[in-house]
């Protein structure tokens, strides 16, 4: 694949060499602690849900108190937001709580208490559930919920590439104001105890809340990560967990970043390969190289000469949306298609601006929390010398996201939170019940290799493959093979056989690509129902980090 430019190679591995930066200023290990006086919730009480999805399907909705700091049960307070859906079988084919966590870390669960709803699961065992929705400490509609600069993400940025000392100073002093922000508006210590370890404990309280011996589980991105340190310290407590999209547990979260670089490459190249496929409609040519190449010339022109506002990045961040999902993968050509042929920029600023909403009070919420959970749950480099020196390393395999996921990270350089205790090895050894997990061979999100590492590391775990796709997090999504084997995992928690050797357990079919001439066709790729485009959305929001 082509390069941005040697020139910007060149200059950035020469700036590797300018003055140090120190990071992470106010962040400080935390200490181990020892095991911390053991919580009990008061129950929860039940009323109507405010969100008019979960009203409309029959959700009920309460908050959970727990500890701001497990290790002092009895001070401070914070409340989680909760929905149920309850199971409609009988009492006799109650199977018990079904948790979903759609990712981030930063993502609102509130609304998947839906997924109860009975269309989403093939078969009727997802009927047999009560559908616990939630949304993580300092999220959504859990108080507090921190919110540190509604502006973050404002039109008219330059480039992200640092090609120069001057888009360099821009992204430093935007990546520590940001960190400041969220100092400054955190009027309770909220960032000193928001780790994946905090989240899990949250679990535990909420399994007690529900008055159930073990829990269910459903983890999609970052979920899957809060589900392996979830049953690696509380293995007794596991009965049927799902893992869609599976993190690798050896790269949290610097590492994995870089890894994620790489891995979008790729799925920039297969997406490029499907515009040239489908030249008849998107009118950018029928060579898939050539359409790279052009794709580099349009970040330089829109580098030179925005157009109402939208610049290279706001044409990457789009971008990665395709290299995400395959979902919306016609309406992006199209809306690249009218940039790149009649300079029309107005379809790729619908879509960045309905994604990053402008200077709306508390759009940020999911980023902070984002920043929160990854900027503490392991440390990050101590100087920016080595920040600026991997990333340039990685922009020369894989220019287009490299920048762009290293700025969105910016803040973890400088975040203010204490740094928790080296990230948990998780580890099933001491889980009896199966698990199932699902993952695409060019997953670029969570790369494909974390699957199989997850899978070494839980020797009853069982693992979908959907081969060669590129869709992160992509199941109940149509696809039978994988869909119907989720389906009768929740009925009787039969997964497949496990394999020989580091390789999936079962192959399927991946998300398919969406059919630009079959406009139906699309629409049931992306779920079908509204309801199931609003969950499909709310997944996507919470895991396009």
């Amino acid at each position: 694949m082509r390069r941005l430019t040697a020139a910007a190679i060149t200059v950035g591995v020469a700036m590797a060499g300018l003055a140090t930066v120190p990071v992470a200023q106010g962040a400080q290990h935390r200490p181990a602690r020892p095991a911390a006086p053991a919580y009990t919730p008061p129950a929860l009480k039940w009323g109507t849900c405010a969100d008019p999805t979960l009203k409309a399907y029959g959700s009920e909705c309460s908050m959970l108190t727990v500890p701001l700091d497990y290790a002092h049960p009895k001070g401070r307070k914070i409340k989680l937001a909760v929905s149920r859906l309850k199971h409609t079988s009988s009492a006799a084919d109650y199977q018990g709580v079904m948790l979903v966590n759609p990712g981030g870390p930063g993502g609102s669960g509130l609304i998947f208490s839906v997924y109860g709803e009975g269309s989403f699961v093939p078969g009727d065992a997802d009927l047999d559930y009560d559908w616990i929705g939630f949304d993580p400490r300092g999220v959504g509609d859990s108080r507090p919920a921190l919110s540190c600069n509604p502006n973050f993400f404002k039109l008219d940025r330059p480039s992200y590439v640092p090609t120069n000392d001057r888009i360099e100073g821009y992204w430093l002093h935007k990546s520590k104001s940001y960190a400041a922000d969220c100092k400054k508006a955190d009027k309770i210590g909220l960032l000193n105890h928001v780790t994946t370890r905090d989240s899990v404990a949250d679990m535990e309280s909420l399994r007690k809340a529900l008055g159930q011996s073990q829990i269910n589980y459903y983890g999609f991105s970052y979920g899957t990560y809060l589900g392996q340190v979830y049953a690696t310290k509380h293995p007794s407590r596991v009965r049927r967990f799902v893992w869609d999209g599976t993190v690798d547990p050896r790269r949290v979260w610097y590492a994995a970043n870089l890894d994620q670089d790489k891995a979008f490459q790729k799925t920039f190249e297969a997406y490029f390969a499907y515009l040239a496929k489908h030249d008849d409609v998107f009118h950018l040519g029928s060579n898939a190289d050539a359409i790279d190449r052009r794709f580099y010339r349009e970040l330089s022109r829109l580098d030179a000469h925005p157009i109402d506002g939208v610049g290279p990045d706001e044409l990457i961040d789009v971008m990665t949306s395709a290299g995400y999902y395959v979902y919306d993968w016609v309406d992006i050509g199209k809306a690249y298609s009218a940039l790149y042929n009649d300079g029309d920029a107005s379809g790729i600023k619908e879509m960045y601006v309905g994604s990053n909403p402008q200077s709306t009070p508390g759009s940020d919420n999911s980023y902070a929390m984002y920043l929160a959970t990854q900027c503490t749950d392991a440390q990050w480099p101590k100087d920016y010398d080595q920040v600026r020196l991997d990333n340039w390393r990685t922009f020369a395999e894989a220019p287009i996201f490299t920048w762009s996921n290293a700025w969105f990270n910016g803040p973890c350089n400088f975040w203010k939170g204490k740094v928790g205790p080296a990230p948990v090895y998780t580890t099933g050894k001491h889980v009896k019940s199966h698990i199932l997990m699902i993952g695409e061979t060019l997953d670029a999100a969570t790369p494909f290799s974390g699957s199989l590492e997850v899978r070494r590391r839980f020797p009853t775990a069982s693992l979908i493959e959907g081969v060669g796709g590129t869709t992160h997090a992509g199941s109940l999504s149509g696809v039978a093979c994988t869909d119907d084997t989720i389906g009768q995992y929740l009925a009787d928690g039969a997964v497949p056989a496990r394999k020989a050797g580091n390789v999936s357990d079962k192959k399927c079919p991946p998300v398919p690509a969406p059919d630009p001439n079959a406009r139906v066709a699309q629409r049931q790729v992306a779920g079908g129902t509204s309801l199931a485009v609003t969950v499909r959305k709310a997944l996507a929001q919470a895991q396009q980090h």
